[in-house]
């Protein structure tokens, strides 16, 4: 028998649409429900996209010392979190870090900065490693996130070889002076607004997990379709000690997963990217979230760390997904440890 949301797959394969109700709706849908869910959600990824999985590279150029007010975020203001706190790297540093990354597999490098935004000498140094990386890897995406822009820069960006620009409207406009005072909802669109007037592709997600309501969710995501952002990164709250949001664990591996597969039906053709927090907050659901999201950050993130890249890279070849840029490349499979400790021996058990 087929079930509500098979039917409405089969509707937005056609041409439809899903509804602010439909959505909200979905993120009610009982875990009984949970694998049917995904098996619809599956349907309009492969539709877009097949089963490739795109690899993205975090590099922080800049970390920490943000005057703005982000009470999430363990880089701005106030934020108490034990993070790596330095200016910007130098320009061979920063090209040296991307090498890992692409390297790694990565096809995208996604070079980020803190701070409310670059002034026109940061676009500079910016645009040197976008520069020194394009020589040395002409195929591969450059994505910057460099905060609030001014007019004028994301033209120098695209410019110098920039692809993409990402700066994420975090969450509903109804729920985002809860989070933020030191900058409105209004100055985020209007950066993804001129970064896709210069020609720069997109990027632009959301955070959940911060207390919002699952009608704040879908209204984010509503959000999300109507500025035609390109690539949508999916953000699970990683509430650092130090922070305004110590101790906030709003979410379940399984509600994490609805999140993931309502946006695939309000955006089933846009890149959807496990971003941060997901190996924290989807743990063991991660291969199902793959089923839906086609692109993940390989390894570490901008303050915190991720699981092993290898670990990554067999998630997504054991479950049978291609990486984009790469061949399947042989089996993986690791050699059995034998058991050296619990019964029979003085070392405690492994459980």
């Amino acid at each position: 028998m087929t079930n509500w949301f098979d039917s409405l797959a089969d509707s937005i394969l056609d041409g439809g649409v899903i509804t602010e109700g439909q959505a909200v709706a979905m993120l009610a849908t009982s875990d009984a429900d949970l694998l049917e869910l995904v098996a619809a959600g599956s349907r309009l990824r492969r539709t877009h996209f097949g089963m490739t999985i795109k690899l993205n590279y975090l590099v922080n150029l800049k970390s920490g010392l943000c005057p703005e007010s982000c009470s999430y975020c363990s880089q701005a203001l106030g934020s108490a979190a034990p993070i790596l706190k330095y200016s910007w790297l130098k320009t061979d540093e920063a090209v040296k870090q991307a090498d890992i990354g692409i390297r790694g597999g990565a096809s995208r490098v996604c070079l980020v900065a803190s701070g409310r935004g670059p002034g026109n000498r940061d676009v500079e140094r910016v645009n040197d490693i976008v520069t020194r990386l394009k020589d040395a890897h002409d195929d591969v995406e450059v994505c910057a996130c460099l905060g609030i822009l001014k007019d004028g820069q994301a033209e120098s960006l695209l410019e110098a070889g920039v692809d993409a620009y990402n700066h994420n409207i975090n969450t509903a406009e109804s729920f985002h002076d809860t989070i933020v005072k030191s900058h409105t909802y209004t100055d985020r669109t209007n950066t993804v607004a001129k970064a896709k007037s210069a020609g720069l592709s997109p990027c632009s997600g959301l955070i959940v997990g911060l207390g919002e309501s699952d009608e704040q969710v879908v209204e984010a995501l509503f959000a999300l379709r109507e500025l035609d952002s390109d690539s949508i990164p999916i953000n699970f709250l990683v509430p650092f000690d130090g922070t305004p949001m110590e101790g906030q664990w709003n979410l379940t591996p399984a509600q994490c997963l609805r999140i993931v597969v309502t946006a695939r039906f309000v955006c089933p053709d846009k890149e959807i990217r496990l971003a941060g927090g997901r190996e924290i907050h989807l743990r063991s659901l991660q291969a199902q979230a793959l089923h839906v999201a086609n692109s993940i950050f390989l390894g570490d993130y901008l303050t915190a760390e991720g699981q092993a890249a290898e670990d990554d890279i067999a998630l997504i070849r054991d479950n049978g997904f291609t990486i984009i840029g790469q061949e399947a490349g042989p089996d993986a499979s690791r050699p059995p440890t034998i058991r050296a400790r619990g019964a029979g021996t003085t070392q405690g058990a492994n459980a």
